[in-house]
């Protein structure tokens, strides 16, 4: 599951997981990231942080709340405060992994890899 509210960072993010073997299924903010966790079952929940209606860290939150054991890589590009703020503050609230925008297209498919105990890399 993807939640991004930048429709450009959800179609190259997805692309990019996509090309790479895996199965993606895109949200654009926490409430619509949030209405299809509970409808589905996902290896890994990837959540941009800084988002309308509802932020990636209550993002976080929730997911934890309904499923403790869910993987979530959290992703951002900073905002006011800057990245490393909200990056550690999804580490404190169960992030797993963590990337700043822009991030490597190497470096997200490593982390990506790593959370689902995947190798689909090549």
């Amino acid at each position: 599951l993807l939640i991004d509210d930048e429709p450009m960072v959800r179609a190259a993010v997805s692309a990019a997981l996509i090309s790479a073997g895996h199965d993606v299924t895109p949200a654009q903010n926490g409430v619509e990231g949030l209405e299809i966790f509970s409808q589905g079952d996902f290896g890994l929940v990837i959540t941009d942080i800084i988002m309308d209606e509802m932020e990636g860290l209550e993002t976080i939150i929730e997911l934890k709340k309904k499923s403790p054991l869910q993987k979530i890589m959290a992703i951002s590009g900073g905002g006011k405060l800057g990245a490393r703020t909200h990056l550690d503050l999804a580490l404190k609230f169960g992030a797993e992994k963590i990337l700043e925008k822009p991030f490597r297209l190497a470096d997200l498919l490593s982390a990506v890899n790593d959370l689902t105990n995947s190798n689909k890399i090549k």
